[in-house]
């Protein structure tokens, strides 16, 4: 089904454009657009469902990954962390990048964690047979496994050195929060977290529920 939002009346050339679907990192980057208040559309498109707008995700990023964002300018942003970044740092007053710079500085570090390790592996529990060559399925599951694990590990890691106050951010939610609500929804990793990590648990729960991530989770996971 089609991210369903309501477009603002404005010209698509004065609007930001976000290619995504349900249930993906895309998710984060539109609590981002809500968050700053623009005028923003979404365009289905996910290299696993070729009935969407692969082809023309594929013209403004050759490897077809989402979320991408494609600014009013005719600039493109790819990877999460720089779109979040990027967006904290030209709305500066949507707290999507705390303040204060030490604290905005550990956010760009949670950020750029969160790709380089929780990100990766997941793209490896999804497409073990991108990462070894001529494996049959008995071999792409042991990467699966072994990815996994690692992931898991990685997510502790990040919860003994991002503690909440009370939330990842800070004491507003922002884009570390967004993208840590998102990518830990993946491959296990909140269950996980229930029992090795409660705090970073009740933590995402409640970023969960917050008001301007709550709308939109609801769109893309309505079931939950």
């Amino acid at each position: 089904m089609p991210l369903s939002r309501p477009e603002p009346s404005r010209r698509s050339a004065d609007m930001f454009t976000l290619y995504g679907c349900k249930g993906s990192g895309s998710a984060a980057v539109e609590v981002a657009l809500e968050r700053c208040g623009v005028a923003y559309r979404t365009v289905e498109a996910a290299s696993w469902q070729p009935e969407t707008a692969v082809a023309e995700l594929e013209r403004v990023n050759p490897l077809k990954q989402i979320p991408t964002l494609k600014m009013p300018d005719g600039n493109v942003l790819t990877e999460s962390a720089a779109i979040l970044i990027q967006l904290g740092l030209q709305f500066p007053a949507s707290d999507i990048l705390p303040v204060k710079l030490s604290l905005r500085a550990q956010s760009i570090r949670g950020l750029v964690y969160i790709a380089a390790n929780c990100y990766s592996a997941v793209s490896i529990i999804d497409y073990p047979e991108r990462w070894c060559a001529d494996a049959d399925e008995a071999i792409n599951e042991r990467v699966r496994r072994g990815a996994r694990d690692r992931l898991h590990r990685h997510w502790e890691i990040f919860s003994d050195q991002f503690p909440a106050s009370p939330f990842l951010c800070g004491p507003t939610a922002g884009g570390l929060d967004f993208l840590a609500a998102v990518v830990s929804k993946w491959s296990g990793a909140r269950a996980h977290l229930r029992d090795a990590r409660p705090p970073l648990f009740a933590v995402l729960e409640r970023i969960d529920r917050d008001p301007s991530v709550a709308p939109v989770f609801a769109r893309h996971w309505p079931a939950c």
